[in-house]
């Protein structure tokens, strides 16, 4: 009875853990993201790409902004991405009061973000990135050297992936995109574009085709254009 006693001591933290890791148990999260095996698992490196993509550092992410489902009540149909540049949270409308939620890093004024609906009508994979003329303008020792664009790589600030808002049938200079630089998401920081984490863009670049509809939110007492 000893022995049976000390082994069932031995096994309730592992038994313990193995509940702690449900993302859902009682509607919390036990583990703290950076040690949650399916977090760990969804943000880890990929080295099946042209350039190996590194894993996320988790302890550097607040939990809010990591992939999810979540309930979602949208007039939107099933297959729209919604932007809400105030949560800082895209969503992937899956029907049935459901959506795939993830965090965003948005431009760092209002003024720099695209607002209303359009479409993405190209998508590229280790895209080339030149910087808009008004980048360029406004902080020329920056952007100037990149005027004729950069190759993609891992030091693209696009990232591994880009899916292009296209509106009445001309590109915005907008884009959906990865960064190099994760520890920015849920913040305003861009220049304009909505990023992602790396992970999240091969994921959103799997699941959205060419012509799924986007609509970016406006701010908080911004009127609707």
């Amino acid at each position: 009875m000893l022995l049976d006693r000390r082994l069932f001591l031995l096994a309730a933290p592992v038994a313990l853990a193995g509940c702690a890791s449900n993302p859902n148990a009682g509607g919390m999260r036990v583990l703290p993201a950076s040690m949650d095996p399916q977090y760990l698992s969804m943000y880890g490196a990929i080295t099946d790409e042209p350039f190996p993509v590194p894993a996320v550092d988790l302890s550097k992410v607040d939990p809010r902004f990591l992939r999810q489902e979540v309930a979602y009540q949208t007039r939107y149909p099933a297959g729209t991405i919604v932007v809400d540049p105030n949560e800082r949270h895209a969503y992937l409308v899956l029907g049935n009061g459901r959506a795939l939620r993830y965090g965003v890093g948005v431009g760092k004024e209002e003024g720099f973000n695209f607002r209303g609906e359009g479409i993405i009508a190209r998508k590229a994979s280790w895209p080339r990135w030149t910087p808009t003329p008004n980048m360029i303008a406004r902080e020329p020792e920056r952007y100037g050297p990149y005027a004729n664009g950069m190759a993609g790589g891992l030091d693209n600030p696009l990232g591994p992936r880009a899916l292009y808002i296209y509106k009445d049938g001309q590109d915005t200079l907008y884009r959906l995109h990865g960064t190099t630089e994760p520890w920015t998401i849920g913040t305003m920081v861009s220049s304009g574009c909505v990023r992602f984490m790396n992970q999240d863009i091969i994921d959103l670049f799997r699941r959205a085709p060419t012509g799924t509809r986007v609509v970016v939110l406006p701010a908080r007492g911004t009127p609707v254009s």
